[in-house]
Parts: structure tokens; C-alpha cells; sequence
């Protein structure tokens, strides 16, 4: 595909999900009454929307007990062999086929529970995301499209797609180490790490130390992640 066509179908997906209605200037008394900063162009919220600081894991809540059950389940049930074996079951890719836009339409009835900051279905966020990127980065189309399916595999939660529970789909790939290597040690850095006690990984020799079953420079598709909607992207 060269780059116009690129472009065009960039942009007919995000026309398709009708990413658009942003205010062009910040208005000082709705900065005010939302919480906000504004930071450029951009209206930053300083609080989530529970009323929290960002990526505030550990302040007691209704919603972060939803999270912290979730992290419990995945940390416990996410071994080297779990993750290997549903790579090799969903590595088929012959649970559906549909469009990109039909795609985001079944993430409509789901959110996700590893987020301590929005309790918005996910096709709401894909949107959100994109319109975001659209703004601050106008000629990017491909990372408007990239921030439109960032997320696209938690089709992974629907029935079409197999039906999985949400600590088998959801968390996400950045500092706090939501999704990470298996066959080697756990990091204290992880979040709720404490619950890796319970993880049947954690009990083999192998698999605990800094390296575990690797040897430096061997590259990450040489090493096992923990399974997850990013690792299913990937294979697609």
C-alpha cells in the first residue's frame, strides 16, 4: 500500500468513528470547574475520572478494589505456560475476520478492569485517544490510526474472539509493567507485585533469576511475554 492510499484509509477510519467535536481554545471557566490545566493547546485533567490522581494504584476506592482483583487473577494465573499456549491457540487466527471499524463496535459493551482512571467503555477510549493524537498531530495519520486500534485487542473479552476474562486481556505495556516477561524473576517494580507469591512461576528455580531462562541481547521475540490484547495484536 503507498503512503496516499495509507492516508486515505487512515482517514476514512476516523471519519467512520466520527473522531471530532474538540473545542478549538480552552475556556478558563470550565478549566475551573473540571479540574483542568491547560498545558499548549491541550485542556490536561489534573484528576481522573473518579476524582484521583493518575495512576494512583494503591488509594482505597470502589473502583481500584475492581483493579486490584483483576491484577490479583493475573498475576497468579500468568505463567510462561499459559502464555505459551495461548499464543499458540490464538496464533491460528481463525476466530473471525471483520473490519477494523466492526471491531471497535464489540468493544462497546467493555471496560477495562486493570484501570484505575476511566470507567468508560473502550470503544470510547479508542476514540478519545485518536481525536487527542488528531489534534496535537494533524499530519500523523499513521498514529491517529494507531492510537484508534491501540486497544483493538480486547476484542479478545468478546465471543467471537473467545470470551477470555478480563485479566487475561486486559493491562497495558508502559513503566508500571503491566504486562511482562515470564521465565525469568519478577520485578518489585510490577504493579501489586505482592501477589506474585502465588504465581506456580515464582516456586521454579529456573525461572528466578534476573534472567531466568534468557541470555542477554537475545531479543524480545525471543522472550515469552505475559499474555495479553497487546501480545494478540502482535501476532496479527
Amino acid at each position: 500500500m503507498n503512503i496516499e492510499c495509507f492516508k486515505q484509509e487512515c482517514q476514512a477510519l476516523l471519519a467512520e468513528a466520527c473522531v471530532c467535536n474538540v473545542p478549538e481554545e480552552p475556556n478558563e471557566s470550565s478549566n475551573a470547574e473540571n479540574d483542568t490545566a491547560v498545558d499548549g493547546e491541550l485542556d490536561v485533567p489534573r484528576r481522573n475520572a473518579f476524582g484521583l490522581d493518575f495512576r494512583d494504584f494503591e488509594k482505597e476506592s470502589l473502583r481500584n478494589a475492581i483493579v486490584q482483583e483483576c491484577y490479583r487473577k493475573n498475576h497468579i494465573y500468568q505463567t510462561c505456560e499459559f502464555a505459551n499456549k495461548k499464543k499458540e491457540e490464538y496464533g491460528k487466527l481463525d476466530k473471525a475476520e471483520m473490519s477494523i471499524w466492526e471491531c471497535c463496535e464489540l468493544l462497546k459493551n467493555y471496560v477495562d478492569e486493570s484501570d484505575p482512571d476511566l470507567d468508560e467503555p473502550q470503544i470510547d477510549h479508542l476514540l478519545q485517544t485518536a481525536e487527542a493524537i488528531r489534534r496535537d498531530h494533524p499530519h500523523e495519520y499513521w498514529l491517529q490510526l494507531t492510537a484508534l486500534i491501540h486497544d483493538l485487542g480486547k476484542v479478545l473479552l468478546h465471543p467471537a474472539f473467545g470470551e477470555e476474562p478480563q485479566w487475561c486481556v486486559v493491562g497495558r505495556f508502559h513503566s508500571s509493567g503491566d504486562t511482562f516477561p515470564l521465565g525469568c524473576a519478577f520485578d518489585n517494580n510490577i504493579v501489586h507485585h505482592q501477589f506474585f507469591k502465588e504465581n506456580p512461576d515464582s516456586r521454579n528455580p529456573a525461572f528466578n533469576t534476573k534472567l531466568g531462562i534468557y541470555s542477554e541481547n537475545i531479543g524480545l521475540d525471543n522472550i515469552t511475554m505475559s499474555w495479553g490484547h497487546d501480545e494478540y495484536m502482535y501476532l496479527e
